[in-house]
């Protein structure tokens, strides 16, 4: 293997162009990546950010070191459906003050907050640096971290929001470039088809940051009333308690630049007088299930914990690392068609691979540079994955590949454990390839044994000599 190597490249949604990467500070990289809002189980949509950047993650803490890279990833806990809930559920207690509001989400939200987390270690990935939940920065607070009360004071103080109907806007007339993570400029959010437009709206574009809650909602104290935040602002206030008013990274979904990310940016550069909120800006496509969009109606809404414990999708269940590698197979940038293919070809994969490093001494060798330089140029799977084939390849001729591909699996957080057969699941294959003989549909049959074959299992079939019927055997091949 190569000993160059090449700075860190990222495409910047703010600009529209790949960048080299150059830290605020290299002894204290950080990043920030929008986290669940946790009213429900995450879908398999959810996984994607936090697969993408848990690879980012690691890159960075590969290049800068483990202790210098900062990563928060948020949980929204202020949402009107948890706060439905925790009233429904908690309401008396918190009338009596036997119960706080923030205790009563808390307990509403503890079952889902906590399946996520045990979901995504599932996927491999780890655990961010922080995790604060929305509910414990609305209010100004005794450590002196930025809340968002505070952060709304601060944008009326500037000018740039205003109290209107129980509610505190941002008045995005104030700034003149809003728009630019978008490339959307004021004059085209005229009153109409995609922007609501309400009488004690300055500006057809202006968004919410406080509003009002009635006497059955939750709500906290605040100069404006008893209220609660609008979504956008939380994501302001917590990034800045942890990061500081300007920092490297912020990630989440193609689906969050507008109007998610926009009005961040409009939020925290305005409240701190900043010319920047992040200063690379991070998405990753669109999912879609066997080429539709994925949508309850059309019966392929699917939870992490769906694909991982029950026999929904494909008729069978997926491991972790098999979901992770299906998404990591297509460019983050890139949309991305999540089908039953795709995972058998990502499982497929990574028996090879796993065969290649069960050749491997007890320890781990160094991941090769080609693996940290292929990552390094915006992330591309593509070409990291091809390293990974090639030392798979070598592996087996009995040289240090095996090490350098153990090394790079567990790099790129997937389980190096010996790869071992699930007879189940061989058991189901010869059934059906069976199934297709008899049905003299021969193209299913040898792609069932082709498959069969690229997992290391080697059909063989014959006559049971009792009574003549056609059985199929099956041994492990390296």
């Amino acid at each position: 293997m190569s000993d160059a190597s090449q700075g860190l490249r990222l495409y910047n949604t703010l600009t529209r162009t790949k960048e080299d990467f150059v830290p605020i500070d290299p002894l204290n990289v950080r990043m920030y990546v929008c986290g669940p809002t946790v009213y429900d189980f995450a879908h398999i949509g959810n996984a994607r950010p936090v697969i993408v950047f848990d690879v980012l993650f690691r890159l960075l803490r590969h290049l800068y070191g483990q202790t210098h890279v900062t990563y928060v990833r948020n949980i929204t806990d202020v949402d009107d459906k948890i706060n439905a809930r925790a009233l429904r559920d908690f309401g008396g207690e918190i009338a009596s003050g036997t119960l706080s509001l923030n205790e009563a989400i808390r307990r509403v939200t503890e079952k889902t907050a906590g399946q996520f987390h045990s979901d995504v270690a599932v996927l491999g990935c780890l655990a961010p640096t922080v995790e604060p939940r929305a509910t414990e920065f609305v209010e100004p607070r005794a450590d002196g971290k930025v809340d968002m009360i505070t952060l709304i004071q601060s944008l009326i103080e500037r000018g740039h929001a205003y109290v209107a109907a129980g509610e505190v806007l941002f008045d995005t007339a104030s700034m003149p470039d809003y728009g630019q993570l978008s490339k959307r400029n004021l004059d085209e959010q005229q009153a109409g088809a995609r922007v609501a437009v309400d009488a004690h709206k300055k500006n057809p574009g202006d968004f919410v940051l406080w509003k009002l809650s009635s006497p059955e909602e939750p709500g906290w104290n605040s100069p404006w009333g008893r209220g609660r935040p609008g979504w956008h602002i939380e994501c302001s206030a917590m990034s800045a308690a942890y990061l500081g008013e300007v920092f490297d990274i912020h990630g989440g979904g193609l689906d969050l630049i507008f109007p998610h990310h926009e009005n961040e940016i409009a939020q925290s550069r305005c409240a701190h007088g900043t010319e920047m909120m992040a200063n690379i800006w991070m998405h990753n496509g669109f999912l879609q299930v066997e080429g539709q969009k994925m949508s309850k109606s059309l019966g392929n809404f699917y939870s992490i914990n769906e694909l991982l414990e029950t026999e929904t999708f494909g008729g069978r269940k997926w491991p972790g690392e098999v979901l992770r590698l299906a998404m990591l197979m297509t460019h983050y940038r890139e949309p991305i068609d999540f089908s039953v293919r795709k995972l058998e070809e990502a499982e497929n994969t990574l028996r090879k691979w796993k065969r290649g490093a069960d050749l491997a001494p007890t320890a781990a060798g160094q991941v090769p540079v080609e693996i940290i330089d292929a990552l390094s140029d915006d992330l591309a799977t593509y070409a990291t994955f091809q390293v990974l084939t090639q030392l798979a390849g070598e592996a087996m001729d009995g040289n240090d590949a095996a090490a350098s591909l153990k090394a790079s699996l567990l790099f790129l957080g997937f389980d190096v454990a010996s790869a071992k057969v699930d007879e189940g699941h061989v058991g189901k294959a010869i059934a059906k390839r069976l199934a297709f003989i008899a049905a003299k549909n021969w193209a299913e049959a040898d792609r069932i044994r082709d498959d069969l074959l690229a997992q290391g299992i080697q059909l063989k079939d014959g006559k049971d000599p009792v009574t003549g019927e056609r059985i199929t055997t099956w041994e492990v091949k390296r």
